[in-house]
């Protein structure tokens, strides 16, 4: 049985105009694209035509939750885990959860983080949001990258083709879903900088289960829509950026609004932009909106919650 009633990143200190920039909001550990290989963020000459407009027909209601591929291991407790997916190298992750998992099916929520940072900083990332979801009796989940993979932490950070940063996602929400149980509807990915290129990625290659994302500092590095595993599901994305200085080898401006325009593009899909202005950073202020985003949006709503207006008090550099 699901239970629904539960309570409803960092960086590099570059401060534009508009929010002004507070001692937390240094939290994270610093992104490392600076020192990698530019050619490899850097958008097509020549994009490649996008998919055009993508008519599903009826939307699904309902999301699909993977199944196990290898041995689960606890999930009762936080701290260090490992799953082993069927045909690739077996994967840590940190986890955080409550005494209340056992008796409610509460949220899971992946945190992705920036090239240099680490799991550890899921906590400043969340902020509050993090205790909210373990006391509603559900899951935060960290993964580790896997050492072998080339310049960046996540295999699809530049939108490449080998998913063993899914299958990973795939096995922790099967794990989660038979230890402790997991409302379905709300699965969710959170992630910042190179994690959020990845949690772009991601929202449209796991449409199948995810309902909603926060991506900080993200997008689409090219005009090409991802694959989708899903092509009658649709999510919801809140895209935060920061501004015309958040340059870390490639526009994080330009990627966002890439993935923005796409959203806009293809009936169903709902995105909007909250340009903060403070440069490649996760605002301490935006995480309060952040969570009540997620929380607005489950898998299968439509039309969306906030296609007719934010609501109030929402953070304020966010548009429709």
């Amino acid at each position: 049985m699901i239970a629904r009633a539960w309570i409803g990143f960092a960086g590099l200190v570059l401060v534009g105009c508009g929010e002004a920039a507070t001692a937390d909001d240094a939290g994270l550990a610093s992104d490392a694209f600076a020192s990698s290989d530019d050619a490899a963020l850097a958008p097509d000459a020549v994009s490649a035509p996008d998919a055009g407009p993508i008519d599903a027909g009826p939307l699904r209601m309902e999301p699909t939750l993977p199944m196990a591929t290898g041995a689960c291991p606890d999930m009762t407790a936080t701290g260090m885990i490992t799953v082993a997916p069927t045909g690739i190298t077996p994967r840590d992750a940190l986890i955080w959860v409550g005494p209340e998992a056992a008796a409610t099916d509460g949220p899971v929520v992946f945190f992705w983080h920036g090239a240099g940072g680490s799991p550890t900083e899921a906590p400043y990332a969340l902020g509050d949001a993090l205790d909210a979801i373990t006391t509603a009796g559900g899951i935060v989940v960290a993964p580790f990258h896997d050492p072998t993979a080339p310049t960046f932490p996540w295999f699809l950070t530049t939108g490449g083709t080998r998913e063993d940063d899914l299958l990973v996602a795939d096995e922790l929400l099967a794990c989660a879903e038979a230890g402790v149980g997991v409302d379905d509807h709300h699965v969710h990915s959170v992630g910042f900088s190179a994690g959020a290129l990845h949690t772009t990625q991601m929202s449209f290659r796991r449409a199948s289960y995810l309902a909603s994302v926060v991506v900080y500092s993200g997008g689409l590095i090219t005009s090409r829509m991802p694959p989708t595993d899903a092509p009658d599901a649709r999510f919801a994305a809140m895209i935060l950026y920061g501004g015309e200085r958040d340059v870390v080898v490639t526009s994080f401006e330009d990627a966002s609004l890439r993935y923005h325009d796409m959203l806009a593009r293809n009936p169903g899909y709902f995105g909007f932009l909250c340009n903060h202005g403070m440069g490649h950073t996760v605002p301490s202020a935006a995480r309060a909106s952040a969570w009540q985003f997620l929380q607005d949006h489950p898998f299968g709503m439509h039309p969306h919650a906030y296609e007719s207006g934010l609501p109030d008090g929402f953070y304020a550099p966010c548009t429709l």
